[in-house]
Formats: C-alpha cells, structure tokens, sequence
C-alpha cells in the first residue's frame, strides 16, 4: 500500500454481502467495491462516512500502512 494522502480513507470489505438487504448491496456497490477482500481507497467525505456508516457490519477502516 502506499503512503497515506491527507483526506483520504482506505476501506476494507470484509463480510460478504450475500444475506444482507438489497440495500446494503447497493451501498457497496456504490462505495466501488467489486470483491471481498478489496482494499479501496476514497475522498474522506461527509457521504462516503454516511455510507460507510449504513453497512459497519460489512465494511471496515483500514489505517495506511
């Protein structure tokens, strides 16, 4: 992983999405994630936390490294 960049967050899904509602599939979805496992990297936005937010039990923060 590289170096962190101020104001951005790395996110991690780490439980998948199979069982859980239509819409906590659209909020990953949205979030731009396409596996589990991924590691992604997005602005540290009001939304992004609000989204992040709808789905803690799928969805962690990760610290840069």
């Amino acid at each position: 992983m590289t170096a962190k960049k101020p104001g951005m967050i790395h996110l991690k899904w780490v439980v998948s999405a199979i069982q859980a509602p239509n819409h906590h599939k659209l909020v990953i979805k949205g979030l731009g994630f396409t596996r589990l496992n991924q590691v992604i990297e997005r602005q540290n936005t009001p939304e992004i936390r609000g989204m992040v937010a709808k789905v803690p039990h799928l969805v962690t923060v990760v610290e840069a490294s």
